[in-house]
């Protein structure tokens, strides 16, 4: 994995699946962080080869739980994240999902209180000890690069300090978000600071906070010397963010996510939540799209529903994804396309909006994949 002159997804929770990181590579984004995953929440789970997806799924033992889902497409390129207190639980969670991915990351900048109250995240700032123990005991065992993102200590200096420490653990990066854990979003970022880090060490750091405009890529690397730039809340709002061609339209990245979705069978939650975000940055979700979003039970039933809000949405830009994942042709496209209508008919997903929608979303979920496999077979 190299780390200098990249764009990076930032890890995101709810938001960084495995639609949303194909999503943000599509548009240019060289490495994507998949969302932080608790190593006891991973020690739980057993890898399984989804065969109908094209997946690798590790999955909750005793459930049907998805937990991390990945692909080859991103093989090279994924970064999964870890949230631990524990070098050895760091490390058997590493163990288990290592050979799937491009590398591993060790959360110690995340704020909230579930990460911290449990020792994770930010509470790891002040425990140079542990990150220590945490670091060489992945490094030691893993043949994967490791990594870890953190974020601005009470001064520059204290910050430095502990850059340098994590260095000597042989780390092949350092992402720095460039806050406070007491800062808010909406308190800038101080460049300033990732800069003297940037200063101290010899590694790639990858510099994180305040980056909305593709411009923002350069004038970040500049202010701060960094080898590469991640962004998160940018890219939550559009992912098209990473393009040097430019930002396309939100509707069009909202539609392609909403496709990816349905394609890679992506969790409802993660699903609204991230529309939702995107929705509350451009619009309000008291108008129809964002009611529409909130009734919605299944990520077909989304569809559905901000396709009758606008009946040129969704399967009209389906074509080149399904014909790229399956290598069908056009014909054959269209075939599913109406299959997947009919039996939306009957299950009755296509009510007037006013009434709302009725839908056993499960059933039409199990349908049309059932109608994919077939085909593809």
């Amino acid at each position: 994995m190299e780390y200098r002159n990249k764009f990076v997804l930032a890890p995101m929770v709810r938001v960084g699946t495995l639609p949303f990181r194909l999503l943000a590579a599509q548009y240019g984004a060289d490495i994507t962080y998949g969302e932080e995953i608790i190593d006891h929440k991973m020690l739980k789970c057993e890898r399984r080869i989804n065969e109908l997806l094209g997946s690798t799924d590790f999955v909750e033992k005793g459930t049907n739980s998805v937990v991390f889902r990945t692909c080859d497409e991103e093989k090279d390129r994924v970064v999964f994240q870890i949230g631990t207190s524990d070098a050895v639980r760091a490390l058997i969670a590493a163990q288990l999902v290592c050979n799937d991915v491009a590398a591993i990351d060790i959360n110690m900048g995340c704020p909230k209180a579930f990460s911290v109250s449990g020792g994770m995240g930010a509470a790891l700032l002040s425990k140079p000890e542990l990150i220590h123990d945490i670091l060489t005991t992945l490094r030691r065992n893993l043949n994967t690069p490791v990594t870890c993102k953190i974020r601005l200590l009470k001064s520059p200096h204290d910050t430095v300090e502990l850059a340098r420490r994590i260095e000597k653990t042989g780390v092949s990066a350092l992402a720095v978000h460039g806050r406070k854990v007491a800062d808010r979003p909406r308190d800038p970022a101080k460049w300033n600071e990732i800069a003297d880090v940037v200063s101290a060490l010899s590694i790639p750091v990858i510099a994180n906070g305040d980056v909305f405009e593709y411009d923002d890529f350069e004038r970040i690397k500049s202010a701060t010397g960094a080898s590469s730039v991640m962004v998160a809340r940018g890219a939550l709002w559009n992912a098209s963010i990473f393009s040097p061609e430019g930002k396309v339209s939100y509707e069009d990245v909202k539609r392609e996510y909403i496709r990816k979705c349905i394609l890679w069978d992506n969790d409802i939650k993660s699903t609204k939540h991230t529309v939702k975000e995107m929705i509350i940055h451009y619009s309000c979700l008291e108008l129809a799209e964002g009611k529409a979003v909130n009734k919605s039970d299944s990520t077909a039933d989304l569809a559905f529903r901000l396709k009758m809000l606008n009946p040129n949405q969704v399967y009209d830009v389906r074509f080149d994804v399904l014909s790229t994942k399956y290598s069908w042709g056009k014909t054959e496209i269209l075939g599913w396309v109406e299959v997947a209508i009919e039996v939306a008919l009957k299950l009755e997903l296509f009510c007037s909006a006013e009434n709302g929608v009725q839908s056993n979303s499960n059933k039409a979920s199990a349908t049309t994949r059932t109608s994919i496999h077939h085909n593809h077979k």
